[in-house]
């Protein structure tokens, strides 16, 4: 039988869940599919407005007891992050082997600009290291690495063999790199991540990254936006002022750029099978990665 497409398959999830937990889950809108399947709900007057998060990474089970703790652990130091619906006990909810989370909804309003996320990931990078067990970013190609051995159907034997063999490279490269002391990361720090609420002010989302390690790989994402997303030199350079440095200065900055070139393709390896925009997209990563193409476009969604 074909697996469920990833869409039907969540929208499942989130009706057993919320039947479970007692929550309405009528009228809910997928937001976003990618690494999660993120869902708003209607709001009602006891619970106000919450967006929903259904993981699909494969270490999500483990790994997001912790994103909630931290998250929780920010909002209550005042910094300008999404928060837990902590009237949902007992997160993460776990279901048929996904891992489910629910959050505050923030109104949005316009794009927040790379000035303000750089704000923001200064004001992160010099919190303390919260009293959780986060885990260590050593291997940023892990998932990438997991996923070419195990979605075998999705690819090529030869590109599976060129994958392997890149990634291995990549991580010895990685290895090697003269990095500065480690700090909290968001993990994924790309600007769609970033909220601009009604006043104008912003917010960080979608904590599932968090670890410590490097600052380098929280700001290597806005510098991959120009190479493959669409962003400026304007953008970069008014990110690295805000910052207070630019990581284009760092000998390693080649390198980091590859590996996350790397990363950015294993979610459609992991999501293709179930899901129409990965099976668009990721032959056109794969090909401007194997012809050696560092500024081809890919796209988040469909093009219009």
């Amino acid at each position: 039988m074909e697996p469920a497409p990833l869409a039907e398959e969540a929208f499942g999830v989130l009706r057993e869940v919320c039947a479970k937990i007692g929550v309405d889950a009528r009228g809910a809108r997928l937001l976003r599919l990618r690494s999660n399947a993120v869902f708003k709900l209607r709001g009602d007057t006891a619970r106000g407005e919450m967006v929903v998060r259904i993981a699909t990474a494969p270490d999500a089970l483990t790994r997001l007891p912790v994103v909630v703790a931290v998250a929780r652990w920010l909002a209550d130091r005042g910094f300008p992050t999404v928060r837990p619906a902590d009237e949902i006990a007992d997160q993460p909810i776990v279901h048929d082997g996904r891992a489910v989370t629910f959050w505050r909804y923030v109104p949005s309003r316009g794009r927040p600009t790379t000035r303000q996320l750089g704000r923001v990931l200064r004001s992160l990078h010099r919190e303390p290291v919260p009293p959780v067990g986060l885990r260590t970013l050593t291997d940023p190609l892990a998932e990438v690495r997991h996923a070419v051995e195990h979605r075998a159907e999705v690819l090529t034997a030869g590109q599976r063999s060129w994958l392997s063999d890149r990634i291995e490279e990549l991580t010895g490269r990685w290895r090697d790199l003269d990095t500065g002391s480690p700090v909290l990361l968001h993990g994924d720090a790309w600007i769609d991540n970033l909220l601009r609420c009604q006043d104008g002010h912003v917010v960080l989302c979608d904590w599932d990254g968090v670890a410590v390690g490097p600052r380098e790989w929280d700001l290597v994402h806005t510098y991959h936006g120009q190479r493959r997303f669409g962003l400026s030199a304007a953008d970069v350079d008014e990110f690295a002022r805000a910052y207070g440095s630019d990581l284009r200065l760092w000998p390693g900055y080649s390198t980091l750029m590859e590996v996350r070139d790397m990363y950015a393709v294993g979610i459609h390896i992991r999501n293709a099978s179930g899901d129409p925009f990965s099976r668009q997209e990721l032959p056109r990563r794969l090909d401007s990665l194997t012809r050696g193409d560092g500024h081809a476009r890919w796209y988040m969604a469909a093009p219009a």
